[in-house]
């Protein structure tokens, strides 16, 4: 079972509204967070009603909600889990976990996914950032056997035509289930405005609905400190911290994945749009955040 240190940083320690400095960018006055109440919920999220009985979230971390800002969600992970815990990059505007993760003071860890297929701007970035904050970034690589059998049978661009699902279940989900499977804890850059249509339930904080971490199932917490942010909030905070960002972000791109499923979008697009544009708007997952996705169940596995 989880064993925990008590307290989360005081008022005095929370951040107003952008305060132009290195450790900035709560986007509300916080005040005294109001207390959470945990309900039983099919995934294990706070504020959701439901009527199935699953793992709760560790009473450490039952204050955390909406009003959260980033900084302390990330701080609290950090805090309570250490070198258990690490963050997921996906190499787009999710390095603002890294910069909040930075901002803390304490020692973290980032994983990313090498799917092999990804744009050569998205390896510079993960450079950049690498130097940026003197890290070492641990890549995830897909099972090579998988891969090439996969590739053999069906061709270097198969999701074109039987749906993305297969290739990301190999190149990106069976991945993140073996990192995963080492840790108590992984942080997220998923953020509701993202998919309204499949990500509007995203919580702060959660027992993980789909994966089995360290000590088994029911037993990973997943923390989504940007959730309740914008796009908007997200882009204004990268360039008032002058945070490194991926350079495709120039030329359109909003969502950022593997090359041959990703493209710039227009004016007026949803991001998502530039994802999977083939396939139909409510399959625009890949299955790593699959027990998020609204109206699945969370015995789901991707």
């Amino acid at each position: 079972m989880f064993q925990f240190t008590a307290g989360f940083p005081s008022s005095s320690q929370r951040r107003s509204k952008c305060a132009c400095s290195r450790r900035v960018i709560a986007w509300r006055p916080l005040g005294q967070p109001k207390r959470a109440t945990l309900r039983s919920g099919r995934s294990g999220v706070l504020g959701i009603h439901a009527t199935a009985v699953v793992p709760s979230l560790p009473a450490e971390f039952a204050s955390l909600d909406e009003n959260s800002d980033p900084v302390e969600v990330i701080d609290a992970a950090l805090r309570v889990f250490g070198s258990d815990c690490a963050i997921a990059f996906s190499g787009a505007e999710d390095v603002l976990l890294v910069e909040y993760a930075s901002q803390t003071k304490r020692p973290f860890r980032v994983f990313a996914l090498d799917t092999g297929r990804l744009h050569p701007e998205t390896y510079r970035f993960f450079d950049r950032v690498e130097r940026h904050y003197e890290i070492r970034i641990e890549y995830c690589f897909p099972d090579a056997t998988e891969v090439e059998k996969l590739v053999r049978n069906k061709g270097l661009f198969s999701f074109y035509t039987d749906g993305h699902q297969e290739c990301c279940g190999v190149r990106k989900v069976q991945p993140l289930r073996k990192q995963l499977a080492t840790l108590r804890a992984w942080i997220t850059g998923q953020r509701r405005d993202q998919s309204p249509g499949t990500r509007a339930a995203i919580p702060v904080a959660q027992v993980d609905p789909t994966f089995a971490g360290l000590e088994g199932d029911g037993m990973l917490v997943k923390f989504n400190p940007l959730a309740n942010m914008s796009s908007k909030q997200v882009w204004d905070t990268i360039r008032i911290l002058e945070v490194p960002y991926n350079e495709l972000h120039e030329r359109g791109y909003i969502s950022i994945g593997c090359e041959p499923c990703t493209r710039a979008v227009l004016p007026g697009q949803h991001e998502r749009e530039g994802r999977w544009w083939w396939e139909d708007q409510t399959k625009k997952e890949c299955g790593l955040h699959a027990g998020n996705i609204s109206g699945s169940g969370s015995s789901s596995k991707p």
